[in-house]
């Protein structure tokens, strides 16, 4: 099925239409404050040179409009709160220029979320601005502002058990490394077609990038004890990818374990289509009891490949990866060709002081001998609406700090309403 094509203005514009008949208006949003530093050669812990920092305001309003249709309208804003004068020199969300000089010192503000659905019988048709979690088209949480689409998504669940999707992806703003593409401080609008994370990391042709892209997928539990997800995408003039995934609850054979298996595949096309194939594959085991859950897993990547396998929404290179071994903060080298990885981690939640998580990755990647160690140690507590996280992250990498081992450390806050 096509998916038809609704403007940013065609879906404010139903919004208002239907607005005698507004119920179940909400009004929320969140304020955040990020901060990191490292001690990479030449500067210390701390020093502005080596230090990034940025706040972020997100106001977001959802209701039940007319006819059974929800919807919800959200705008977020960026700014440095002049920190750059004395604190940081980087930015979350932001660049620097060739000459080292911050990019987007001014406020920057953009529509990040805003789309209707509706729901017939068991399926469900969202239409709009909106974030996605696709195994490899999805919204990167990890910066202090997500990457989100412009997007048509139908959801199916007249099968026992199942779930089927089916979407049409327009545009996005992601870009290379899991950044966003944000607005300029009158608020313009940043998102470009689907794909053109990858023109951007891959110096293609954007005048053969304007078809979007399309995914499929099967959702099931009618496995016993088993999640199962088939998913097949085609990012136009650039890429068709499956993915394959079963998480399984071993839970009658030992309480608390659980297992994973991971199978994805990349085929490029058009302008890229000379390049090889790419594939992975990944093991998980996961075991938790009461407080405590500890996890293992490893993957592998096709030594042949040339893409790597990644979120197609950033541009692939330095993006993230939903193989079970991505690594806490260090993306980029779990999902790139002929790599092995292995991870490790474990979380415990000490009741009424905080959510303890720590978790070592290791990657090897044979093709270029580059390897990479992470060790990431996290402290997260919630205080009312206010949500705090603590992060070291010690990193070991041969294309790093020339490949001498360095320190960071994260502050996270994060105020809810």
């Amino acid at each position: 099925m096509k998916l038809a094509k609704l403007s940013l203005a065609a879906i404010v514009a139903l919004s208002v239409s239907a607005f005698a008949d507004v119920e179940n208006v909400k009004f929320s949003g969140n304020a955040k404050l990020y901060y990191g530093t490292t001690d990479m050669d030449p500067n210390d812990l701390f020093d502005q040179k080596n230090s990034y920092g940025q706040a972020a305001a997100t106001i977001a309003v959802s209701a039940d409009l007319a006819d059974g249709v929800a919807g919800k309208i959200s705008a977020i804003g960026l700014s440095t709160l002049g920190l750059e004068n004395n604190l940081v020199s980087g930015l979350w969300a932001g660049a620097t220029d060739r000459n080292g000089n911050l990019v987007g010192l001014d406020a920057q503000w953009w529509v990040n979320e805003a789309w209707l659905a509706k729901t017939f019988g068991n399926t469900t048709i969202k239409i709009g601005r909106q974030e996605l979690d696709t195994p490899l088209a999805f919204s990167e949480k990890w910066n202090i502002a997500a990457n989100s689409f412009d997007a048509a998504v139908i959801l199916n669940n007249d099968l026992p058990e199942t779930t089927l999707v089916a979407a049409w992806v327009g545009r996005g703003n992601g870009a290379p490394g899991g950044q966003v593409v944000y607005g300029v401080s009158n608020g313009s609008d940043p998102f470009k077609s689907y794909g053109s994370a990858i023109v951007d990391a891959y110096s293609l042709d954007p005048t053969k990038v304007d078809g979007g892209a399309y995914a499929v997928a099967a959702i099931t539990k009618l496995i016993p004890m088993t999640t199962a997800q088939v998913w097949f995408y085609d990012v136009a003039d650039i890429a068709n990818a499956w993915w394959l995934q079963a998480d399984v609850n071993l839970e009658e054979a030992v309480a608390g374990l659980t297992a994973g298996l991971q199978y994805a595949y990349i085929d490029p096309q058009g302008q890229i289509s000379a390049l090889n194939e790419s594939s992975a594959w990944a093991l998980k085991l996961g075991y938790s009891m009461d407080a405590l859950k500890l996890a293992a897993a490893y993957s592998s990547t096709d030594e042949d490949g040339v893409v790597p396998v990644a979120n197609t929404a950033t541009g692939l290179s330095a993006s993230q990866s939903k193989l079970y071994t991505e690594a806490w903060w260090n993306y980029g080298y779990v999902g790139a060709p002929d790599t092995d990885s292995w991870m490790v981690c474990a979380g415990y939640n000490m009741e009424d002081v905080a959510d303890l998580t720590a978790q070592y990755t290791s990657t090897s990647q044979d093709k270029t001998g580059i390897d990479m160690n992470e060790l990431a140690l996290t402290a997260s507590k919630s205080f009312g609406n206010l949500d705090a996280t603590l992060a070291y992250i010690y990193t070991d990498a041969d294309d790093q700090n020339g490949g001498d081992g360095y320190n960071t450390i994260q502050v996270y806050l994060t105020y809810n309403f």
